[in-house]
């Protein structure tokens, strides 16, 4: 059977690699093959803080918040190997700030170490009076793709560098999956109202600096990400110098230390927003024939933090489709 994956981030990557550990035993001959016209370090995820957190309002998705957990049980599982410092995987405690009170998130449960913030606390962030503190885990886009590419490769899976224009591109070709993992490209290859990006901007610089959410991560301590911004409906991929003026003003008021730290680089990309993640099956008509395609997009700016529920989800999917074409393991009895 031969899989084909469009797109290089967190999502693609991390759902090859979930389909090879589920079938790679099953099917024979299995063929992975990822297509991208953006490879580490030029995609979205290479550019992300990396901090595990939700939105603060998920607005009930019971499912996402399950494949938001599933996602933190397995990273920190990493910790006790030795590949998660090429991962970028690690430990990382800090506070989020609130001007009001708000409801406790949906992942206080996941979190290690959850707890409301003192009255004490509160007094080092003024205009803030309500927040929480806790401990979550970092995994860094840089080297977590490299990472995932390497283990990829290793066990087979071909990178083809090229941007696909259509499904029935790859139908043609020969595959007999398509896994739809493009972000906020996904609209390129099927109309959808619902997707729409969000633009983010970040200012990276080097210095040793405690987590204060939403303001500054960060990076292991070599790098810290300070941000950012969300701006809805705009394409914009260049770095924009009244967003950065904003966003190290207003850093630099919670966190005086950073008028004097170096700044590396300014960054820009665009989360592929939606009303929720878009992650089901279709069979969709190329001409004479079709093709099984299942849609992994839309996780706007927590692909990091929900990658590897997503994964595992498209994974079941998948051995949906294989069952049904008569190729799972009854089959071969």
């Amino acid at each position: 059977m031969r899989v084909a994956v469009i797109g290089a981030g967190v999502i693609g990557l991390s759902t090859a690699q979930s389909i090879y550990e589920q079938y790679h035993s099953i099917i024979s001959p299995l063929t992975i093959e990822v297509y991208a016209d953006r490879f580490t370090p030029l995609t979205t995820s290479d550019g992300a803080a990396g901090f595990w957190q939700p939105y603060l309002y998920d607005k009930g998705n019971v499912q996402e918040t399950k494949w938001n957990k599933e996602t933190f049980d397995y990273l920190l599982s990493t910790l006790s190997s030795p590949e998660c410092v090429k991962m970028g995987v690690f430990l990382q405690s800090g506070y989020n700030l609130c001007t009001e009170p708000a409801p406790e998130p949906s992942f206080k449960d996941t979190v290690l170490g959850f707890r409301r913030l003192t009255e004490r606390e509160l007094q080092m962030f003024p205009g803030y009076n309500y927040g929480w503190f806790n401990t979550a885990l970092m995994v860094e886009g840089k080297s977590y793709l490299p990472w995932l590419m390497e283990w990829l490769e290793k066990r087979g899976v071909k990178f083809y560098q090229r941007k696909i224009e259509s499904f029935k591109e790859l139908a043609e070709s020969g595959a007999d999956v398509v896994i739809n993992c493009t972000g906020i490209r996904s609209g390129e290859l099927q109309p959808d109202p619902d997707l729409k990006p969000g633009r983010g901007q970040i200012v990276k610089v080097r210095m040793q600096t405690v987590f204060i959410q939403p303001i500054i991560c960060v990076c292991r301590s070599r790098l810290v990400t300070v941000g950012g911004v969300f701006q809805l409906g705009n394409w914009s991929e260049q770095n924009n110098s009244i967003d950065h003026k904003h966003i190290w003003e207003e850093a630099c008021r919670l966190e005086p230390s950073l008028k004097h730290a170096r700044i590396v680089e300014d960054w820009s990309g665009l989360r592929p927003v939606r009303s929720k993640v878009r992650l089901e099956r279709e069979t969709i008509k190329t001409g004479a024939t079709s093709i099984e395609v299942i849609h992994n997009y839309g996780h706007g700016g927590f692909g990091l933090t929900i990658h590897r529920g997503c994964a595992q989800e498209a994974a079941r999917l998948f051995g949906q489709i294989v069952e049904k074409k008569g190729k799972g393991p009854q089959a071969r009895l």
